[in-house]
């Protein structure tokens, strides 16, 4: 099902207010907040539920006994998953670096460490460098803000990336 651009940004706001309601309710541990990169209108569907479900199993691993509650959504306008940890948040961004970097599909996953003033930890705080576009080895701000790849080039590239990974775990 295709999403309206109203519909995604909608889905942005209700996910900063859950993600401030979290930190509201935990002052004193660390959210993690999981998406899945999917460009287009497209945001649920067959691939981005491999992708979230590969992502969660994963954050499940490397967190494993750090994770005090998990809350999933599964919306048409993406997945979505709340982490709560008592992990510092430099080590809960190091964790998810590492996952977004070393993971088959990590590329795919959209892993942010929310502050308590709602903005996400930049990876440049735990001395990461910029995400890697999913086709090319600029920075993925650079082509997305230029539009350098097309959506059937990026399409193309993500089923293969999941094929690949089907491929491994069957």
């Amino acid at each position: 099902m295709q999403i309206t651009l109203e519909q995604l940004l909608g889905s942005r706001d209700a996910r900063h207010a859950r993600q401030m309601s979290l930190l509201e309710q935990h002052p004193d541990k660390t959210l993690v907040c999981l998406t899945v990169v999917m460009p287009g209108s497209v945001k649920r569907n067959e691939q981005s539920l491999t992708v979230a479900h590969a992502a969660v199993s994963e954050m499940r691993r490397v967190f494993e006994g750090e994770i005090e509650s998990l809350e999933e959504r599964d919306l048409e306008t993406g997945y979505e998953a709340y982490f709560v940890t008592s992990l510092s948040e430099t080590e809960a961004k190091t964790r998810c670096c590492d996952i977004e970097d070393k993971h088959p599909l990590g590329r795919l996953f959209d892993i942010d460490v929310i502050q308590h003033d709602g903005a996400p930890l930049g990876r440049a705080a735990v001395g990461r460098a910029p995400r890697k576009c999913l086709i090319c080895d600029n920075e993925a701000r650079y082509c997305m803000r230029n539009r350098t790849h097309t959506q059937e080039e990026l399409h193309q590239h993500i089923n293969r990336l999941i094929d690949n990974y089907n491929d491994m775990n069957t």
